[in-house]
């Protein structure tokens, strides 16, 4: 099979192509000319995401477990915001919480902001990319200790999904 695919791995191959199935889905449709511009975006992008040293890429069962945990957090938020402003009574406790993810996790700081705004009753209000740290507004702080929890879940699923090679310097 690596020889039909010359300079193609099966892990590039499948990268390029799931990422020209994402610059479809960002036009909105599939044509000739957006798979095949889709293709050589994702063909050039896929030869910075494998890497080299098996270090670097993209683990996709740890980037679908993120996902999913992304997408029940929206669902279960949704319904729990929801409830809040349908019921007469104001059961919010408002709050700010402080955050701080491990050294390895800050090049995934972007990631994890928006993985944690995303949710209605949650929102990153500050990162310090230099410390690591996320100050979060909550709408019912009772649950601080799980958010926290929760988000260091986050941070640790996106290390794993998204690896970063040792030798990449990280500039701010």
């Amino acid at each position: 099979m690596n020889r039909i695919l010359g300079p193609f791995s099966r892990r590039r191959l499948l990268s390029t192509v799931m990422l020209a199935l994402a610059w479809c889905a960002l036009w909105g449709s599939i044509s000739v000319a957006n798979a095949a511009s889709g293709l050589v975006v994702g063909f050039l992008s896929s030869a910075r995401l494998v890497g080299t040293d098996g270090t670097g890429g993209i683990r996709v069962k740890p980037l679908l477990h993120f996902g999913a945990l992304v997408a029940i957090d929206l669902a279960q938020s949704t319904v729990s915001v929801a409830r809040e402003i349908l019921t007469p009574t104001d059961y919010t406790e408002e709050g700010i919480v402080a955050v701080d993810v491990p050294p390895g996790t800050r090049a995934h700081l972007l990631l994890l902001i928006v993985a944690v705004t995303v949710t209605p009753g949650t929102a990153v209000v500050d990162a310090d990319p230099d410390t690591g740290r996320l100050y979060l507004h909550l709408l019912h702080l009772d649950r601080a200790e799980d958010t926290v929890e929760h988000v260091l879940e986050l941070a640790e699923l996106a290390c794993r999904a998204l690896p970063m090679n040792d030798d990449v310097e990280l500039t701010t």
